[in-house]
């Protein structure tokens, strides 16, 4: 079984290596919370991977659940990140309900996935992203319980820029997380079949103005949160809100994916740094 410093440094280079966007904003945490950070990234990682591997099925997920129950009870089995995690949830009283919310989200999946309306997409969001905000400000810290509902929109919010810049890889993997009201709403019957047809960028408008609205909503968040970690907030809002808007701009052809440059990244955490 790995130390807890094996153990921290195991979850620091998963966040190196795979948090395209969250580990831009960890670096303007103190070390003790961007040692958290990586820890919470870690789990959520592997959760996320097992649905998303070929041939994914229930059977390692209910693993990866009784092995959650044992490790939120200070037993371990031989994956690294365990001992970093179960100080980091110790440490902020985190919640435990908001890690199996999140393996709840990945098994549905599993499945050729349709959803019908928004508020169906929206238990979604909620289970895969809000819960990943609602464990964060825990790490980031804060005092008004207003700051709950916030997190949750804000996780919102980023679950919808990241599936309006999946839709086409989606897509191809049987999940279409747009709701079905929508689709019909707008007239879209193909999704990524082609160049993007009109009714296509009607539909995606309309969704960017909804992922737009969580953003504006949650915005009192950054100010609610202590303040050694506004400046992360900031950044991670900042990053996100930013990719929804190259989106947009980019006429909403996700046929290929869609990202920032390191450097916008970079320039955006330098303005979150000097409070912009």
């Amino acid at each position: 079984m790995a130390t807890l410093g094996e153990s921290y440094d195991f979850c620091r280079a998963v966040a190196r290596r795979r948090a395209r966007n969250f580990y831009y904003s960890f670096v303007l945490l103190p070390r003790e919370q961007r040692n958290a950070m990586c820890a919470i990234y870690a789990f959520m990682r592997y959760c996320d991977d097992l649905s998303d591997e070929p041939g994914a099925s229930q059977e390692p997920l209910e693993r990866w659940r009784c092995a959650l129950v044992d490790a939120l009870g200070g037993k371990f089995d031989s994956y690294p990140a365990w001992p970093a995690f179960y100080d980091t949830v110790q440490r902020y009283r985190i919640p435990h309900e908001y890690f199996f919310q999140m393996i709840e989200g990945v098994m549905s999946d599993l499945r050729p996935r349709r959803v019908a309306t928004f508020e169906e997409l929206y238990k979604y969001c909620y289970q895969v992203a809000s819960v990943v905000g609602l464990s964060t400000i825990h790490v980031f810290g804060f005092d008004s319980a207003d700051a709950l509902p916030l997190a949750e929109k804000c996780g919102v919010a980023f679950q919808l820029t990241n599936i309006l810049r999946d839709i086409c890889e989606d897509a191809g993997r049987g999940r279409v997380y747009l709701p079905a009201e929508d689709l019909e709403r707008f007239g879209v019957n193909e999704l990524c079949t082609g160049a993007p047809s009109e009714a296509f960028r009607r539909m995606m408008a309309f969704e960017a103005e909804r992922a737009r609205g969580f953003y504006r909503e949650s915005q009192p968040l950054v100010g609610l949160v202590h303040k050694r970690s506004r400046p992360a907030l900031r950044a991670l809002i900042g990053i996100y809100s930013r990719l929804l808007e190259r989106i947009v701009e980019g006429g909403f052809d996700v046929t290929r994916r869609v990202s920032l440059p390191a450097a916008e990244k970079a320039w955006i955490v330098v303005r979150a740094w000097a409070g912009g």
